[in-house]
């Protein structure tokens, strides 16, 4: 046991829900008879997905500064029919409406935070309020009817990276390129990491466990490239993918390395104490709103791209699987705790969830029903280590 938790470099409590996340595709593909693990079903799953993950991220920061959102459901269903009948009734080029779009984003997430920042209105009820609205103001200006979307947003809605060169390994170039770019990274973080190791504390971990950690995780990336690489022909990774590890790239530096990110989590941790060390309370919680339902135009955009239409239901219940994908994930209810890349790994739970149930021909109704006992067991087992002092899963 010393041994692993010297390769994985840290508690094993703090990858509970990786673990999980392995077990439950395992369990999954073996229950399918192998069709969990093959690359149409995990190219579907991600683009499928990539909107809810899109939503978590903002979710995310929204929770550990101790608020919620219940209103970016409504915000995306909003921002994707505004932006579909933008260009389809107004004639507007694609890329125009897109920036409609995202400033539909923008103004909502300035209304929300306004009532927040500015009159002291708890984000529970603001954006519940935003929620009603948003939801209506779908339904009326789509009168209950789909409107269809330019094909551009195709690409990025359910697009895949594009083949080049010649195809001497059997896979897509273009992800091949993606997953050496991925496990040369790694590689480089962890050694960077193990040499700042001995300057900071005098003591490191031995280097073979660092070489395995290494194989270990690139094994894992290569696997995977493998498998969103090796599809039928057309196919390969997914553009919503693309778009979703940028954005969790760009969250995880803005979180961990930015002033603002580390005001968040100031604001989370003690809002009072915060104030008092010259952490503007009222601004953080105004941008963290205004970024959330910037995000939920993001998810409406490729939702609507991946369907090829706006709908006056699309955005309904999103919320949900966001705020799950987050508790999951280790955040705390009373925030101040939680990260990206814990938070990426909730939402994939849930994702494979809904994905692995409906592979069995688990029905709508029997889904939510284990989606929400999954929730409710994620927090007692964080509440429990809390009470018995060990932490939260993920707060490491």
């Amino acid at each position: 046991m010393q041994r692993i938790k010297q390769i994985l470099g840290a508690d094993l409590r703090q990858y509970t829900m990786v673990l999980a996340l392995a077990a439950l595709i395992i369990v999954f593909n073996i229950i399918s008879d192998g069709r969990m693990l093959t690359s149409s079903n995990f190219q579907n799953l991600l683009s499928g997905n990539a909107y809810v993950l899109v939503l978590a991220l903002g979710m995310l920061m929204v929770i550990v500064i101790g608020q919620i959102d219940l209103s970016v459901g409504s915000v995306a269903g909003f921002a994707g029919m505004v932006m579909a009948k933008a260009a389809h009734d107004l004639n507007m080029p694609w890329y125009v409406a897109v920036l409609v779009a995202l400033v539909i984003g923008a103004l909502a997430g300035a209304w929300n935070g306004f009532f927040l920042a500015k009159l002291g209105i708890p984000g529970f009820i603001t954006t519940l309020g935003s929620m009603m609205m948003f939801r209506g103001a779908v339904i009326w200006i789509s009168r209950s009817i789909s409107v269809p979307a330019p094909d551009e947003l195709r690409f990025f809605g359910a697009g895949y990276l594009p083949e080049w060169g010649p195809a001497f390994t059997g896979m897509n170039n273009s992800t091949l390129l993606l997953g050496l770019i991925g496990i040369i990274v790694f590689i480089v973080f962890e050694m960077k990491k193990y040499r700042q190791s001995a300057s900071l504390s005098g003591d490191r971990a031995p280097l073979w466990t660092v070489i395995v950690r290494i194989a270990i995780i690139s094994a894992v990336i290569g696997y995977f490239t493998w498998l969103f690489g090796s599809g039928r022909v057309g196919t390969s990774f997914p553009i919503p993918g693309v778009i979703l590890l940028i954005l969790v790239i760009l969250y995880h530096i803005i979180t961990q390395k930015t002033m603002f990110g580390r005001h968040v989590y100031a604001v989370g941790g003690n809002k009072s104490a915060a104030a008092l060390s010259g952490v503007n309370v009222s601004k953080t919680y105004f941008l963290t709103m205004m970024n959330m339902s910037m995000l939920s135009a993001v998810a409406g955009i490729l939702f609507v791209g991946r369907s090829t239409a706006a709908g006056p239901a699309d955005g309904t219940s999103w919320e949900m699987d966001a705020i799950a994908s987050v508790f999951i994930g280790g955040a705390a209810v009373s925030g101040g705790v939680g990260t990206i890349l814990a938070t990426m790994v909730g939402g994939m739970v849930m994702a494979v969830l809904n994905n692995g149930l409906m592979l069995m021909g688990v029905g709508a109704d029997k889904t939510q029903v284990i989606k929400g006992l999954v929730l409710l067991l994620a927090v007692t087992f964080d509440v429990y280590n809390k009470r018995s002092g060990r932490g939260s899963a993920k707060s490491k």
